[in-house]
């Protein structure tokens, strides 16, 4: 609201001051062009060269010159000691930043944070945390962070009842803070670097467990069912818990689609994995329900790694998607189709009550048809889940009989539905790997040791698939055994053959080789013998068909390690190889 006023050739500006008294001061013209008003600050400015030969401006909030040269002579001296190497840049930097407001550090990294992407919650959560921290610890200025001072606040917290897990946020707060000071060049060290971590493995505050396959059917039914039981059931009164209220067909409608929408709700929890925010944040964009498999795309901003995934949807719950954002489409046509048979019955009717147009009819006058098939925008949200899904569950799990509590103290929260999910996969033998894949973890140890309940796992019938063990069994009887399975090996015995295969046995196709013949064959030292083999052929009996190759011993290497000494089959069992040429007992030799 100044005026600016020539006197005696100088632009002056004039204006009126808080107190109503008028003052005048010369204008000058800024750096972007704006006219500026030139008036004396309450406080010196120091201007100096720093350790990097560039000039700086530091406001020394002195009113007293003389102690504002003395800030000014401590600033040069300390650019000094830059110059000849005392002191770093980083060092120099980190001391101008010692006596700011620490809630001045907490605003830029809180801003440092947001930039990079976290969530509106995540940086709720940090600041509360930091602020906490400062408050009760007494940091008032960067120069007041001390570890020690954290590790005390921890331990007293920790004897009010706080679980590791709640107190290693804090300490994760105060040293990504830390982190991000070092960084910046507000501290050359992080103070908070040293402070030790808890165990959360050895101090759990919420346990939770996995629900069973029955239990799941009855979250679902009774999900489904009780927003219309709650609404026919009487509050007040005498008959207070009888189910005889009565509902409008509207208010019928509504409720059995909002319990639709929770079932529904729960069983992508449990079929996906996802937890409750990404889930909050899927669109129908996302969902790609039209291929085998179907499949739904989690943005990265959506997702707690914040990586992005492609998660597989099974076919029943693909099924169960496309008809709920159909039925939803049709839904959202008709209230749109109501509102504008209302506004066009409205804009159309006499005062009289009669509609306008040629003889009192609608003539002229057309209401726009809707789309034959109804669709979704893609940036429509599949579900609209409740704030408060946690309270939800907890009264579903009541009505369904379902404890909330286990006989461990294990609880049964919205995030148990995803331990539910893990503990599924490995209960019908998934890979851990593949599990890991499916729960999205960084690790394996997260995904068998954190979200596998071992309750629900399989372990008696692991147990029973061990071998037998028979007690009392004597040295005769171990000679028997080992007599009986030497037999069934070599094939002397009349018992069924011996199960496993070799690995190499006579095709059934035409063999390359034109016949065999006995020979003579040259063992490994030199000496010839006899081949006193038998040569079998590969075909039924009373077929014209070639020999295979006789098999008069296996073939010696040169090097004693290679040369593998077996037991050779004996001439009986290859006889009968002419009468059963499928059966092939261990110890027959086929050349390599």
């Amino acid at each position: 609201g100044a005026k600016v006023i020539v006197r005696k050739g100088q632009r002056l500006a004039e204006w009126l001051d808080a107190k109503e008294k008028r003052r005048t001061a010369p204008v000058t013209v800024g750096k972007d062009g704006t006219d500026r008003i030139v008036i004396t600050a309450r406080t010196y400015t120091a201007k100096y060269r720093d350790g990097s030969g560039v000039v700086q401006e530091v406001a020394t909030g002195c009113r007293d010159e003389s102690a504002a040269r003395s800030l000014l002579t401590e600033l040069e001296r300390r650019a000094e000691k830059v110059k000849g190497g005392i002191l770093t840049a980083d060092e120099s930097a980190a001391i101008d930043q010692q006596d700011r407001p620490l809630a001045e550090h907490f605003a830029a990294f809180l801003a440092h944070q947001g930039a990079k992407g976290i969530t509106r919650m995540q940086l709720d959560n940090t600041k509360s945390r930091l602020d906490r921290v400062a408050a009760d610890a007494g940091f008032r200025r960067l120069a007041d962070l001390n570890g020690t001072a954290l590790e005390r606040w921890l331990t007293a917290r920790q004897g009010e009842g706080t679980g590791a897990a709640a107190r290693n946020g804090y300490r994760e707060a105060c040293i990504t803070f830390g982190n991000w000071c070092v960084k910046n060049r507000r501290l050359t060290s992080n103070p908070f670097a040293g402070v030790p971590k808890a165990d959360a493995k050895a101090d759990p505050r919420r346990k939770r467990r996995a629900l069973t396959e029955s239990e799941l059917v009855k979250l679902l039914d009774v999900a489904r069912r009780r927003p219309l039981v709650d609404a026919l059931t009487i509050r007040r009164g005498k008959r207070k818990g009888e189910g005889a209220a009565v509902l409008r067909e509207e208010t019928r409608r509504r409720l059995e689609w909002l319990g639709r929408e929770r079932e529904l709700i729960y069983k992508t929890l449990v079929l996906t994995g996802l937890r409750k925010g990404e889930l909050a944040s899927l669109t129908v964009g996302q969902l790609v329900l039209g291929t085998h498999p179907a499949f739904l795309v989690l943005d990265a901003a959506d997702e707690k790694n914040r990586e992005g995934s492609t998660i597989a949807i099974r076919g029943d719950l693909a099924a169960d998607l496309r008809q709920w954002l159909a039925d939803q489409a049709k839904a959202s046509q008709d209230a749109a189709l109501a509102v504008a048979t209302v506004a066009f019955d409205r804009n159309h009717r006499k005062p009289d009550g009669r509609h306008q147009g040629d003889a009192g009819g609608l003539a002229g006058h057309v209401l726009p048809l809707p789309a034959a098939v109804p669709t979704l925008p893609a940036d429509s949200l599949v579900f609209t889940v409740p704030a408060g899904l946690v309270r939800i569950l907890d009264r579903d799990l009541k009505f369904a009989g379902i404890p909330k509590r286990d006989e461990r103290g294990r609880t049964i929260d919205v995030h148990a539905i995803r331990h539910t999910f893990g503990t599924l996969l490995s209960a019908n033998g998934v890979t851990p790997r593949t599990a890991q894949a499916c729960m999205r973890h960084s690790t394996i140890d997260l995904t068998m040791n954190v979200y596998t309940d071992p309750k629900l796992l399989d372990v008696a019938g692991a147990v029973e698939a061990l071998p037998a063990l028979p007690l009392g069994v004597g040295p005769k009887d171990r000679q028997a055994d080992s007599a009986r399975i030497a037999a069934s090996a070599t094939g002397t015995d009349n018992s069924t053959p011996f199960p496993f295969a070799p690995g190499f046995a006579p095709t059934t196709g035409k063999p390359c080789i034109s016949g065999s013949t006995l020979d003579k064959t040259t063992d490994n030292r030199g000496e010839g013998r006899k081949a006193g083999a038998v040569a079998v052929s590969a075909y039924p009996v009373k077929r014209k068909d070639p020999l295979t190759s006789a098999v008069n011993g296996p073939s010696m290497s040169g090097r004693e390690d290679l040369n593998l000494r077996l037991p050779g089959p004996k001439p009986g069992a290859l006889a009968r190889l002419r009468h059963a040429p499928k059966v092939f007992p261990h110890g027959f030799l086929l050349p390599c």
